[in-house]
């Protein structure tokens, strides 16, 4: 199933996407697309999606997953991203989280924070969790995945790697983690470790690469991460990214308002956002 949401902000409704690609909602389905319901997909076996209202093709996606708990990313999960950061390869994931507040539709705009000198941009794979876990086996963690997304993980490099040690700063800011179009249940990734991915900055293709070269794959990280933490259902996890960032350009090349960012991941969708100035 390809899960969504849409409607304006603080108006989000469940929805789906039918056999032919169409738009239909799920309200009176199920109350959302959160953790709830992908604790329990199995409310939806029978449902003829085919049948349920349509949606204006126009309307906008919502963040794919409503309200999770943890907003969680890998950085430096890439060989080569990490060589053009100029970083060594970590031999544990690199944890970082983004603020929840980030979150924000797959086509919304994207703020330049204030002070901002060197906003980024990195198209990932994101793993939305199924089941609640703690110290989950890798074998296992595969059975509390309920499906992935794809998500740029926006950062301000200034305030990420030149304003203290805590990457946090320059990857939480709002608008800074659009999620979606959909969350595409596991069912429908025969292979999530081979994925073509791309990005493009008005119309320049810059990362074109592909989830076989993650260091670290979506079951070691689940399992990772639930040996310090529990994950709810609804939980996002952002996996990192391939080269072709604006910082690891020569010169770097960052973001101005006015530019336009398309991203996407075969099977999962697309992105397109606007730089905009902060509110």
């Amino acid at each position: 199933m390809k899960l969504l949401r849409f409607g304006e902000k603080g108006q989000e409704k469940p929805g789906v996407l039918d056999t032919q690609g169409t738009i239909r909602s799920l309200e009176g389905v199920v109350n959302d697309v959160d953790g709830s319901l992908l604790a329990d997909l199995s409310v939806l076996d029978g449902v003829d999606f085919d049948s349920l209202p349509k949606v204006d093709a126009n309307t906008r996606f919502a963040p794919c997953v409503a309200n999770p708990s943890k907003f969680l990313c890998i950085g430096l999960n890439y060989a080569d991203h990490a060589a053009e950061s100029g970083m060594p390869l970590p031999p544990e994931p690199e944890v970082f989280t983004k603020a929840v507040s980030a979150v924000s539709g797959a086509n919304d705009d994207i703020e330049k924070p204030r002070n901002s000198e060197k906003l980024d941009w990195e198209v990932e794979l994101a793993i939305v969790i199924g089941k609640e876990c703690k110290y989950v086996d890798e074998a296992d963690a595969m059975d509390y995945i309920a499906g992935y997304c794809v998500c740029n993980d926006v950062s301000e490099r200034n305030f990420q790697l030149e304003r203290g040690s805590q990457w946090d700063k320059g990857k939480g800011c709002d608008t800074f983690g659009p999620i979606g179009p959909y969350l595409v249940t596991k069912d429908e990734v025969t292979d999530p470790c081979n994925l073509p991915m791309w990005l493009e900055v008005n119309g320049k293709r810059y990362q074109n690469g592909n989830t076989n070269t993650m260091v670290f794959k979506p079951a070691f990280l689940v399992s990772y991460l639930s040996q310090f933490m529990s994950l709810k259902p609804g939980d996002v996890i952002s996996t990192g990214t391939p080269p072709g960032v604006g910082l690891g350009q020569t010169p770097p090349v960052y973001l101005n308002e006015g530019d336009v960012i398309e991203l996407g991941i075969e099977g999962l969708g697309q992105q397109k956002q606007v730089v905009v100035a902060a509110k």
